[in-house]
């Protein structure tokens, strides 16, 4: 005689069981298309004169463990999206929420269901709303999502430099804090990572791989060194920003405990840029 089956939990109870972290996945970089484009922000859009994305409420705090290519891909849909389409204040959730199920689609094996991405919004929003979002973005964006991204990058750099987990984690956390701000929507995915890793590197006294970093990435040192110098204030500044998901979550001791690490005091990143 069979065992009867065990009660199926509803499903609000089991997506508040779930954590609230983004998990690193462990698969391969994949392959992407030359960066033939970069974001900028459109005038005609009402987050323009915005130097933060607060009115997203901070899109890393996810209810769902997925990578960090979703986040970083999701991040991408909403600036290439607001580049073309004017978005009202109040559908500013439903285009976030919208945008990450489109890369939980593409990075993730499993991604969460469109009834999960309304659960996460207070149900603000009906499912035809956000499936109407999803045709949208799709369109306008020709369905030519394979945008490259900062993390693959990021990836890659640490394999040629050979660097331990604690200085990729701390290369991660300086570029993830990038994805709150709107200064960095016009930088080269590539770029935006070697200047990470290249702080991350000065921070951990392992300035000696710079010459190799160089080499792997296209960049001279001296090419990312205002980048560089612009990532340490953001960092210095960290403390003044309202945003407090990405410190919170490179806190953590998975992630090596990382925001512990302080940034370059300006005088002492200077001399450093200086002696390269």
């Amino acid at each position: 005689m069979p065992l009867p089956l065990p009660p199926q939990r509803s499903r609000r109870e089991t997506k508040k069981s779930q954590s609230s972290k983004i998990v690193p996945s462990d698969h391969g970089p994949s392959e992407k298309r030359e960066e033939n484009y970069q974001a900028k922000i459109s005038p005609s859009s009402p987050q323009g004169p915005l130097k933060k994305r607060s009115a997203f409420e901070d899109l890393t705090n996810m209810t769902f463990e997925m990578s960090h290519e979703t986040l970083y891909l999701a991040v991408k849909l909403v600036d290439h999206y607001l580049m073309e389409v004017i978005c009202k204040r109040d559908k500013l959730q439903l285009l976030g929420s919208t945008a990450f199920l489109i890369a939980a689609k593409f990075e993730e094996p499993c991604p969460p269901c469109v009834d999960d991405f309304l659960y996460i919004c207070d149900d603000m929003y009906k499912r035809d709303e956000m499936l109407a979002m999803e045709n949208s973005i799709l369109k306008t964006l020709q369905f030519d999502i394979n945008i490259p991204i900062a993390y693959h990058f990021l990836r890659r750099y640490a394999k040629c430099v050979h660097a331990s987990m604690k200085t990729l984690t701390l290369s991660r956390f300086i570029c993830e804090m990038t994805l709150q701000e709107y200064d960095y929507v016009q930088e080269r995915a590539s770029k935006l990572a070697a200047g990470s890793f290249l702080l991350a590197l000065y921070m951990k006294k392992l300035g000696h791989w710079a010459p190799t970093l160089e080499y792997h990435s296209g960049y001279k040192t001296s090419d990312l060194h205002p980048l560089v110098r612009q990532l340490n204030i953001l960092l210095t500044l960290r403390s003044c920003n309202k945003l407090k998901a990405v410190h919170s979550k490179y806190s953590h001791q998975v992630f090596f405990e990382v925001t512990k690490i302080p940034p370059l005091d300006m005088l002492k990143l200077e001399e450093i840029l200086n002696c390269c």
